[in-house]
């Protein structure tokens, strides 16, 4: 197996400078003036980090964000520097396996909102609707249909939460939080990077349903952080299965949820490590959005 073939459970054993957070995917390190990003190979299904880790997840994610990022570097500023691990020089002990897996970003105040965009009425939007006939207080049109697309996509925020699950907020609330006039720069952003993308994707047979942004501040002027339009980001479908009243298979994780759904798991712990079988699919699944979207093989 080579470098590049194995899975990244974890990079701390490799760099050379502080931790300063670890997510369930992501690592963060302070270089002093910057951040180094690290993407790991970790998959998280139902609140829990499984075993084993999934053979270039982390590559897919974090050359899908570097692309993107550089694909909207018009539409909105970003904090990418770099994202060449040679630059790092003797900060990174194994370079060869962290090879696409970095990211150096510029410092900002994060934000502590997360700008949900939805152009389809699924997942826990189409849950609201069922229960409040809104989503994170818009009125909806009655007799709306699972996975029907909204005349225009809509906004709806969650306050972010490092432990535990983000809290859906209307946009009011929003408003109260970070004050109006940012919360409408942060809306209207949003909504524009959507735009763009979804029409990007749907020239190449893919459906954005929806998809998060994190913004952050540097000397007061908005900028995009984290990731953007990656699968652990975004809720891709394929052209040809969409259809309303059904659950659409997404193009990500999915293997996972469903084995997982479809085993004796008591989903009160951790669940077994996942069959090979699944990684491997899962492995070409991100693989495939990669292909699709990017236009060359991983």
């Amino acid at each position: 197996m080579t470098a590049q073939a194995q899975a990244i459970s974890t990079a701390v054993d490799y760099i050379k400078a502080p931790l300063i957070y670890k997510g369930k995917v992501r690592e963060l390190y302070d270089l002093g003036e910057h951040y180094l990003i690290v993407v790991t190979d970790r998959i998280s299904a139902f609140d829990y980090v499984l075993d084993p880790a999934v053979p270039d997840k982390g590559n897919v994610l974090n050359r899908l964000s570097a692309y993107w990022f550089e694909q909207t570097a018009d539409i909105q500023v970003n904090h990418v520097v770099h994202t060449d691990v040679e630059k790092l020089g003797d900060i990174v002990t194994e370079p060869e396996l962290l090879k696409n897996r970095i990211m150096v970003t510029r410092k900002a105040e994060r934000i502590d909102i997360e700008c949900v965009v939805r152009g389809y009425i699924t997942g826990g939007g189409w849950r609201q609707y069922q229960q409040t006939s809104a989503i994170n207080g818009i009125e909806l049109p009655a007799g709306m249909r699972k996975n029907e697309r909204f005349a225009a996509p809509i906004f709806t925020p969650a306050a972010k939460n490092d432990v535990g699950h983000d809290e859906d907020i209307p946009f009011e609330k929003m408003a109260d939080m970070v004050g109006a006039e940012l919360a409408e720069e942060l809306r209207d952003r949003s909504i524009k990077l959507y735009e763009f993308a979804h029409g990007y994707c749907a020239e190449r047979g893919i459906i954005l349903a929806d998809c998060k942004f994190e913004f952050g501040l540097i000397d007061g002027k908005v900028i995009l952080i984290d990731e953007i339009f990656t699968p652990d980001s975004s809720r891709f479908w394929a052209e040809g299965n969409y259809a309303l009243d059904i659950e659409i298979d997404s193009m990500d994780k999915e293997p996972v949820r469903t084995y997982l759904l479809g085993s004796d798991w008591d989903r009160d712990s951790k669940p077994a490590p996942l069959p090979d079988s699944v990684v491997a699919e899962t492995t070409a699944r991100y693989r495939d959005i990669y292909r699709r979207l990017v236009g060359v093989e991983l």
